[in-house]
C-alpha cells in the first residue's frame, strides 16, 4: 500500500533522504525510527505529498503520487507532529468542519462525528471547547479527524509525542484496530521502544539512510544481537558454581563465559527458548540449587545503538 523506490530528498547542499526503497503492505504498522535529524520527517512529508522529492517513485495504494496525485492523496490520511487546531471550536464542530472539507454528505456528518469520537474515547467531550482539552485528548481528536474520510493509508509523524502512558496506550489500541481493518500505517518516532511495542516492522534511519528494515526479531538476527543468560544459585559453593560453569561452557549455545563476584554465572546465549528450557531442566536434574535463571535479549535501544556504532565505525 506504500511503495518507495529510490526516494531522495535534498535541501540545497544537504541530502536529507538518500535513495530509500521500501514496501509496506496492507494491515501493517511500520515504524520509522531514528535520532532527530535522521531524515524521518523529510521522508514522511515526501510520502504525504507535502514535500516534493528530488527524485524517486512514491505509490500510495497503487497510485503514483507524481502521476496521479489526486487519486493517491484521496487514499491517504496524514497527521503531522504538533498539528494546529482551532481552539475556540467545540470538539464536534472541529470534526464537522473537516467532514465538510472531505466532502462527506451533510446527512452523514453527525453520525460520522459521533462514530469517530466514540472510537477515540472522546464522546463525553462532544460539546467541549478544544482549548480545554488535555494534550492526549487533542492528539486523539486529531487522529479522529485524520480517520474521518476512512483512508486506506495512515501516515503519522511522532503521534505519541508528549503523551502520558495512558494516552499512548489509547493511541496504540486505536492504531492496532485500524491495522486489523486492513489499513496501512506508517509512524515516525525517535523512540524505538515506543514503536517496538506494537509495530509489525521497523526501519531505522541514520543520516538520511534506511540502515535496516524488518521485524524486531529479524533485525536482532541481522545485527548479531545476542541474549544474555544468567544463573544464580541458592548455595553458591565453589563446587556448585564450577559445576554449572562447566556445564554451560560445554553447551554449543553458550559463549563468553564469566563468573561474577556474587558467584553468578553469565554467558552470551545464541540458542532458542526451547534450548534455554532444556538447559534449565538439565541443571535442575543435577541438583545445583538454582534459584534464578534468566535469559534476556538485547534491549531494543541497544539495537539502535548498534546501528549508530556501525555508522561511526
Amino acid at each position: 500500500m506504500i511503495s518507495l523506490k529510490s526516494l531522495r530528498v535534498d535541501y540545497e547542499d544537504v541530502n536529507a533522504v538518500k535513495d530509500i526503497d521500501l514496501e509496506i503492505s496492507a494491515g501493517q504498522i511500520y515504524g520509522l525510527v531514528g535520532p532527530n535529524g535522521a531524515g524521518k520527517t523529510s521522508a514522511i512529508k515526501a510520502i504525504a505529498g507535502i514535500l516534493e522529492p528530488t527524485y524517486g517513485e512514491i505509490k500510495i495504494a497503487g497510485h503514483d503520487l507524481e502521476l496521479e496525485p489526486r487519486e493517491a492523496l484521496r487514499k491517504l490520511g496524514y497527521m503531522p507532529d504538533f498539528p494546529p487546531v482551532y481552539e475556540n471550536l467545540k470538539v464536534w464542530e472541529y470534526l464537522d468542519v473537516f467532514a465538510a472539507a472531505y466532502l462527506i454528505p451533510g446527512a452523514q456528518r453527525a453520525g460520522k462525528v459521533k462514530h469517530w469520537l466514540k472510537k477515540v474515547s472522546l464522546s463525553e467531550k462532544h460539546d467541549a471547547l478544544i482549548k480545554d482539552l488535555s494534550r492526549g485528548m487533542r492528539q486523539r481528536l486529531i487522529l479522529a479527524k485524520t480517520l474521518l474520510p476512512d483512508p486506506q493509508v495512515l501516515i503519522l509523524d511522532e503521534p505519541a509525542s508528549g503523551l502520558d502512558p495512558l494516552a499512548r496506550k489509547q493511541m496504540r489500541d486505536i492504531l492496532k484496530e485500524a491495522a486489523a481493518e486492513g489499513k496501512t500505517i506508517l509512524i515516525s518516532s525517535h523512540i524505538l521502544t515506543e514503536l517496538s511495542e506494537f509495530c509489525n516492522a521497523v526501519g531505522i534511519m541514520e543520516k538520511g539512510e534506511l540502515r535496516v528494515s524488518g521485524s524486531i526479531e529479524e533485525i536482532r538476527v541481522r545485527l548479531g544481537s545476542h541474549k544474555r543468560l544468567t544463573v544464580r544459585l541458592a548455595s553458591p559453593t565453589p563446587a556448585n558454581v564450577d559445576k554449572v560453569y562447566h556445564f554451560l561452557g560445554n553447551s554449543k549455545h553458550c559463549a563468553s563465559m564469566a563468573k561474577t563476584e556474587k558467584q553468578e554465572i553469565n554467558c552470551l546465549f545464541t540458542g532458542s527458548k526451547e534450548d534455554a528450557a532444556w538447559i534449565l531442566t538439565q541443571l535442575t536434574l543435577q541438583e545445583t540449587s538454582i534459584y534464578d535463571f534468566t535469559c534476556v535479549e538485547d534491549d531494543v535501544e541497544d539495537i539502535f545503538l548498534k546501528i549508530g556504532a556501525k555508522e561511526v565505525s
